[in-house]
């Protein structure tokens, strides 16, 4: 019995005494892999902050901006942790977690594959800076103003007053018109004349109306004819106006309606409409006021036998 006891106390000892060895021998290594931990992830927090000051300037969307340099964060927190089992010699241990880290990815990537085609379409906007908040900008059919980009979709306000999200992989793969860019924006009317009129003196009456129109100066008033109608001579004016907004683009259309109307009134030019003959189903050639005449006596005499 007490050489079992004996036997159990020393295997005891012995136990003890390797994983004193071992540890004397891995505290080195310990000191090493603390010391690293504490110095990087002061680095990794050192280095986001930097990051995002940086992002902040050059991208458009400081959401993306952020979540870029968390991005970045985390992954300089892996490498960091990785740096650190190898200090500590757990290369099984390395080795497994790179082996399910890569299976992971795998499985993370094709899962999410449509967020995060949509979260790089984001990062692409900003970083290729199509357009800012506030731009008005026409793509993927709709039209309006940016409201906000975000890692999932980019908003648009239309001046319906809707709002309106659209994948960023959309926004990213189809073109794009921005009416912001230039600083100035084409408005377009068009209105037709009498096939009667001279159309020499109807564009020079239209240019001089134009005169009295809130428009850029420095760009060319433009005056068209576009089309023979069915009972008009088409044309289209065309002139530039500041870009500030929808509203003032209907508003600039508008005074040009305006003032192109009130210049053919005092000048008697006409602007046709269509012409449309009704049919009260009347056949044999006969006149209206002819079968008006026979129903008339009709609609008399009945009313006297009733009387």
């Amino acid at each position: 019995m007490m050489k079992e006891l004996n036997s159990s106390w020393e295997k005891l000892f012995n136990k003890l005494e390797s994983i004193l060895d071992s540890t004397v021998m891995l505290l080195p290594n310990l000191i090493l892999a603390i010391v690293v931990a504490v110095v990087g992830y002061f680095a990794v927090r050192y280095v986001q902050e930097k990051l995002h000051r940086l992002m902040k300037k050059h991208l458009s969307n400081p959401t993306i901006a952020e979540v870029m340099s968390r991005v970045i964060a985390f992954a300089l927190m892996v490498g960091l942790l990785f740096v650190i089992l190898g200090i500590l010699n757990l290369d099984q241990l390395l080795t497994s977690l790179l082996a399910t880290a890569g299976v992971l990815g795998l499985a993370v990537g094709l899962a999410l594959q449509e967020p995060l085609a949509n979260a790089f379409g984001g990062v692409m906007l900003s970083l290729r800076s199509r357009y800012n908040i506030g731009d008005l900008v026409e793509t993927n059919d709709f039209f309006g103003s940016i409201k906000e980009v975000n890692l999932r979709t980019t908003v648009m306000s239309t001046p319906a007053g809707q709002e309106v999200s659209i994948p960023n992989k959309l926004v990213l793969q189809n073109p794009i018109i921005n009416y912001s860019i230039s600083g100035k924006r084409r408005v377009e009317v068009d209105c037709g004349i009498s096939y009667g009129e001279n159309l020499d003196q109807v564009e020079q009456i239209v240019l001089d109306a134009m005169k009295s129109v809130d428009k850029l100066e420095d760009q060319e008033v433009e005056f068209f004819y576009t089309s023979f109608g069915d009972s008009s001579i088409n044309f289209r004016v065309r002139f530039w106006i500041r870009q500030d907004g929808q509203k003032a683009y209907y508003m600039s259309a508008s005074e040009a309606m305006r003032v192109i109307k009130r210049a053919f009134d005092e000048q008697d030019i006409l602007i046709p409409f269509p012409i449309r003959t009704l049919d009260f189903g009347i056949k044999g050639g006969k006149h209206l006021a002819d079968e008006l005449q026979v129903v008339r006596p009709t609609e008399e005499s009945n009313g006297l036998a009733q009387g």
